[in-house]
């Protein structure tokens, strides 16, 4: 069964963390980046992908690897809240289609017993298809990349949140308030492209009074648009980015995703526009920020040629969508874009100052069998993902076992830049400190493998897959 002493070992640092903060559980204070780091790194490179978790991607290659997994790899048995005994099986190729709302990855989590997955949308018996895992011969290059170089296990999502949250947290360190579920249409009429701003969607956030419906957008009063950007009256704070701290420090910086909206007639999420980081944030859609925001098909020429900025953020966009590892889609074509992203950065001129971070939004929502715990700022974490780092300096073949967030990715970026936090959350991040040594001769580049597709994935149809999540 899944460890019941690693579980309350974990639970009793996310106790600590609710109590106290972070401090207690990464060692780190409240006080502010100064300065920055001096390191060789000038470039960081953040490969965001969709919806798996640790034991998912990596449980089969922790098995493979003793020593590397001391949080858990995948468990021979899994007891289900209802009683039911499962043995994990292997994902097929073509990654299965699950719930993974707010509710489906509070059901699964059940209130840190880890127990719930019989309640996902889509798991159910007698084949409970979240309940497994892919075999490192499944996913070659994520499996090459975690054996050369550093992983963390113990990574988890900022929130129990599917991708529209997600793509908050990963420039914001924090969900403003919001829910983090897909934002829905606010009437009848015809929605606007994607999930933020210029969407005419809206979705729950929080508040003293309660939770209610609003526009999905990040506003910014200070640009004197009509409602900061949304599409009507919001009570949501305009919050800072990683973006806004890049810019003002002369940093430069790029979102690799699909910055254009869909055709007309398309969904208004087709081609993973909807994934797309830069629309949900008023001062990223309606400034010159935008000119930031890229197609994800440029980023290997960047990479390629030695044009990567100081930081990016790659998302799968375009064509590329279909390669995002998304229920539905191909895991072979999936790893074979984690290989070209990967090689570009290992092979191009700036691999010697380049930190590439390679992870997952959210669960999507497989099974994982450590209990989240609690940010900072006191909102609950959701469900563990894999965080491969890939530079010349990361430690060979080694696993980081602190407890952190994508906040920790930002905390990083902070402390390599000397950027100011962003609040509560990525101050007391755990910046991965461990998993890097500066001092070392660096590694080479890891093999890549390129292996066919089968023959759907060619024709995914990405209207029909992109339906909120």
């Amino acid at each position: 069964m899944a460890g019941h002493g690693r579980w309350a070992r974990v639970r009793a640092g996310a106790v600590a963390v609710a109590v106290a903060g972070t401090a207690a559980l990464t060692g780190f204070t409240t006080a502010a980046a100064a300065r920055a780091q001096q390191t060789p790194i000038q470039h960081i490179v953040v490969l965001y992908l969709e919806n798996h978790s640790f034991d998912n991607l990596l449980g089969y290659w922790c098995r493979n690897h003793i020593g590397r997994c001391p949080d858990g790899g995948m468990p021979r048995l899994v007891r289900l809240s209802n009683g039911v005994v499962v043995t994990p099986g292997v994902t097929p190729e073509r990654v299965p289609t699950m719930g993974h709302d707010v509710a489906a990855q509070k059901a699964a989590i059940d209130h840190g017993l880890m127990d719930g997955w019989e309640n996902v949308p889509g798991c159910s018996a007698p084949l409970f298809a979240c309940v497994s895992g892919y075999t490192p011969a499944q996913v070659p290059n994520l499996a090459a990349l975690a054996s050369k170089f550093a992983i963390n296990d113990l990574t988890f999502s900022m929130a129990d949140s599917p991708s529209w949250g997600g793509h908050l947290y990963a420039v914001m360190a924090s969900l403003d308030g919001f829910r983090g579920d897909t934002p829905s249409p606010a009437h009848a009429s015809h929605p606007g492209p994607g999930w933020g701003c210029n969407s005419d969607r809206v979705t729950p956030w929080h508040s003293a009074a309660g939770t209610k419906l609003v526009p999905s957008c990040i506003p910014d009063f200070s640009l004197k648009l009509h409602n900061g950007g949304a599409f009507r009256h919001t009570p949501v704070k305009h919050a800072p980015t990683i973006l806004d701290r890049l810019t003002a420090a002369g940093l430069s910086w790029r979102i690799f995703g699909e910055p254009n909206p869909p055709s007309s007639g398309m969904k208004p999420t087709a081609g993973g526009y909807g994934w797309d980081i830069c629309p949900s944030f008023a001062d990223c859609l309606y400034t010159n920020q935008k000119a930031n925001n890229v197609p994800s098909s440029s980023f290997v020429h960047v990479a390629r040629t030695g044009h990567l900025p100081n930081f990016a953020i790659v998302t799968p966009g375009g064509l590329d969508a279909r390669l995002s590892e998304h229920n539905g889609f191909s895991i072979t074509a999936g790893d074979d874009w984690l290989g070209q992203v990967a090689s570009a950065v290992m092979h191009g001129p700036q691999w010697r100052s380049t930190a590439l971070f390679i992870t997952w939004d959210d669960c999507g929502c497989f099974y994982d069998q450590v209990p989240p715990g609690f940010n900072p700022d006191g909102t609950a974490q959701g469900p563990r993902t894999p965080l491969v780092i890939v530079s010349p300096y990361a430690k060979p073949g080694f696993t980081d076992t602190r407890a952190t967030t994508f906040a920790g990715i930002l905390a990083y970026a902070e402390r390599t830049f000397g950027l100011k936090p962003l609040g509560i959350n990525d101050r007391r991040a755990y910046p991965f400190t461990n998993a890097f040594n500066y001092n070392q001769a660096p590694l080479q580049p890891a093999r890549m493998v390129y292996r066919p597709w089968p023959r759907y994935a060619y024709h995914i149809n990405m209207q029909a897959a992109m339906q909120g999540t």
